[in-house]
Order: structure tokens, then sequence, then C-alpha cells
């Protein structure tokens, strides 16, 4: 799961806005970890990927599904560096972008439709969901019909994972109730008089957060998540094997 907060740093002379770029992510034994965090200009294609490529140099790997919003750069850099894993596209952000679209008085009935549909219990029923969200949005609002017509399958690719991992893994929830502590801690700081003093106060509070979730209860009973994996990977390797007995 990742995210940006942006604070404020003294820098030549001027105050400028800084981008701190965090990844948290579970483990197998299904505990969360801070597993990276790079304080820069913003949250650029460029930035991304330099803070990819140096969790992936310090030891990352095995990345099977990732959470984010639909920032461009940041949607590019994960297609690029975590070629094979699945990206989820944040529901709750994605369904302020389609209302935003849609006029005041279809919304409280679009929006009760959207929820139905992020709670179905399988692909099948998903796409009816949509199909019948999607009739009303043709009359409704044209823009938010092309915008769910293209951004349905990574709004529901959490649909690949067992229910019992689905509520928490289809929002940036988590991330984001972690950057409401960073808020709290910046306020009172308000301007870091450098860049390398956010890098040492946040990051110091960062840590805390790690330390506190690898001891602590684990967040994901993993079993049926890792039993599924295999059990797919499995499926995946008989399926070639038979490719290459045909051919």
């Amino acid at each position: 799961m990742v995210d940006a907060i942006y604070m404020k740093a003294r820098e030549r002379g001027a105050v400028r806005s800084k981008g701190m770029l965090i990844a948290m992510g579970v483990n197998a034994a299904g505990h969360r970890e801070i597993l990276g965090f790079q304080v820069g200009d913003g949250e650029s294609y460029e930035s991304w990927s330099e803070f990819f490529k140096g969790l992936k140099e310090r030891g990352l790997e095995n990345v099977d599904f990732l959470v984010s919003d639909n920032h461009g750069g940041l949607v590019k850099a994960i297609r690029e560096q975590f070629c094979g894993a699945s990206w989820q596209r944040c529901q709750t952000h994605f369904s302020r972008n389609l209302l935003d679209k849609i006029p005041k008085k279809h919304r409280s009935t679009v929006h009760t439709r959207l929820r139905d549909m992020y709670d179905s219990p399988d692909l099948e029923a998903a796409c009816q969901r949509r199909d019948a969200l999607l009739e009303q949005l043709e009359t409704v609002s044209p823009q938010a019909y092309d915008l769910l017509d293209e951004a349905f399958n990574d709004v529901m690719a959490i649909l690949s994972l067992p229910p019992g991992y689905r509520k928490r893994l289809r929002t940036t929830n988590s991330i984001e109730r972690l950057n409401e502590e960073i808020r709290r801690r910046e306020r009172v700081i308000r301007i870091f008089p450098n860049e390398a003093s956010i890098t040492r106060l946040i990051g110091a509070l960062l840590l805390d957060h790690h330390e506190r979730w690898i001891s602590g209860k684990a967040y994901f009973a993993m079993g049926d998540y890792l039993f599924e994996k295999d059990s797919s990977e499995l499926a995946s390797s008989q399926a070639n094997s038979e490719h290459w007995q045909v051919a």
C-alpha cells in the first residue's frame, strides 16, 4: 500500500513543499511493516520509480498485490517496477472521482449502487451490478459512464483475494490513518528547518509504528491467502506443463 503526504520545509532561503513517499505492506506472517519512505520534491513518475527501485535493492521481493490511488506517475511506476503484481485502485478515491461527475440529485442513488458493486461476492455478481449502474449512468452522466467502464477491472481487482482480506485492502484507508498520525506531529512543527529534518523526525515516528506492528498482533491470518496463492500457482504450473506437452 503506497501513498504520499506533503509537508513544508525551508530550502535555499524559501519555504517549499516536500512530498514524503511511504510504502507499507503485510508480510507472509500477516504483520504490517513500514517498507520504506523517501522525501522529495513531489510524486512524479521519476520519484516513485526511484523509490520502488530503492525498495527492491534493499530486498523487497515477491510483491503480489498493491493498493494506491490513481495518480498517473504512481500507477505507471507500479506497473513497470512490479510487473506481474495485481493493482487495486482505491475504491474510496474512485467513488469521489465518479460522484464528482454526477448531478447532485442522482448522487445518493449512484453511491448506493456503487457500494453494492464493491460488496459483490464474486466477479460475476460485480459485473451484473456494474451493468445495472452503467445503464443508469448512460443517461445521468456519460463522463461517469466512461470512467466506470474503463476503471472497473482495477477498482474490483480485490475480488482476486479471499473474502476475509478484501475489506482492509480495497482502499488506502489504512495508510491514510498512518498519514493522519504523521499530520498530527507535523502540525506542531508546521515548517521543517530542512528536508533532512523531515526524514529524521517523521522517520522516527514511522519506525515506532513499524516496531509496534511487527511485535504486536497480526493484521491478517494468512492461511487462506497463502493456500489460494499456492493453489493458483499449482494450477498455472499444470496448465503450462500441458501446453508444452501438446506443443
